[in-house]
């Protein structure tokens, strides 16, 4: 969401914008379908389409374009290796296409629409082509469609808005750590808590939504879905099994637990004399996180970070 408020900005403040997107990519490409940058009349520049040598041409390349009274829309073909036509200059193999779009105040409202979508946790599309730039109503099946016929023929659909939702259970000082980091990896954060005047719960600025519940009702506020990610860690072995009983037979994604291992051994004994089988306690990350010794409750919530993004990306 960054990006498109940085971009909104400077449309804002008048401001002659290139929006660089990678619409097309194969190989060892640095840029991937859906990386951006956008390229200020002012020199401002945001996001990335690579990096290196390759990225640093292209933004020379804008600059300069955006002197010009009507800078064009055009698609750029980048070969990755080494010094042939269409080279980027780099030699890690792959190649990428990438739409130089300019935008100007007159695409505000499009922006504007944008940052609201996500801000409210919608799914959207936003739609590229020679001759158009918006946002619909009608999601794709993908999170990024790309039909290039010719370079004057072509179309470039991206799904938009929260794709995945973090459920924190428990509003303590990992859950804070944890709702900050994700915030910026792109999730849509709620956080629950049953403990009143609780100033990390309460000072959490980051998590898009936060509610005091009763955990015994923990299953009336997270739905089913394979793109709803549970991360359980509340102040107390009580309250853990509390949760984990109401939601361990569900479908998510992926469902965590924080605790020591003699926490949870003792908690896997319990609920399996309560009739829950080995094969559904083996399917909860426990303890949660990879193994990375961290200590911090901002060390525990990069290694919860490191696992989840492991389990989204596994099938890409």
């Amino acid at each position: 969401m960054e990006f498109w408020q940085h971009l909104f900005t400077k449309l804002q403040d008048q401001q002659h914008v290139y929006l660089l997107t990678v619409i097309e990519n194969s190989g060892s490409s640095p840029g991937r379908k859906g990386f951006k940058m956008l390229v200020a009349q002012d020199g401002f520049i945001f996001g990335s389409v690579g990096g290196g040598v390759m990225e640093f041409r292209l933004v020379e390349e804008a600059q300069k374009l955006l002197k010009e009274k009507t800078p064009p829309i055009f698609l750029k073909k980048q070969l990755h290796q080494g010094n042939i036509k269409d080279g980027s200059g780099m030699i890690c193999s792959g190649e990428q296409t990438i739409v130089f779009r300019p935008l100007n105040s007159t695409h505000i409202s499009v922006i504007k629409d944008i940052l609201y979508c996500l801000k409210n946790n919608q799914r959207k599309t936003i739609y590229f082509s020679p001759s158009s730039f918006g946002l619909s109503d009608t999601e794709i099946k993908d999170n990024y469609q790309t039909t290039i016929n010719t370079n004057s023929d072509w179309s470039f659909n991206e799904l938009i808005g929260f794709k995945n939702t973090l459920y924190i259970v428990g509003g303590g000082h990992v859950g804070l750590a944890v709702s900050e980091l994700f915030v910026k990896l792109g999730f849509y954060v709620v956080v629950f808590d049953n403990r009143n005047h609780l100033n990390t719960f309460e000072d959490n600025g980051f998590a898009h939504h936060k509610q005091l519940i009763n955990y015994s009702e923990i299953k009336n506020y997270i739905t089913e879905g394979n793109d709803h990610y549970i991360t359980i860690m509340t102040n107390t072995y009580t309250d853990d099994k509390v949760v984990l009983t109401q939601l361990i037979r569900n479908n998510y994604k992926f469902i965590g637990v924080l605790g020591s291992v003699a926490k949870l051994k003792t908690m896997w004994t319990a609920m399996m004399k309560e009739g829950f089988s080995q094969k559904e306690l083996n399917q909860v990350h426990a303890p949660i996180g990879i193994a990375i010794k961290s200590q911090t409750p901002d060390e525990i919530a990069i290694s919860i970070a490191a696992q989840i993004i492991q389990v989204k990306n596994q099938q890409l």
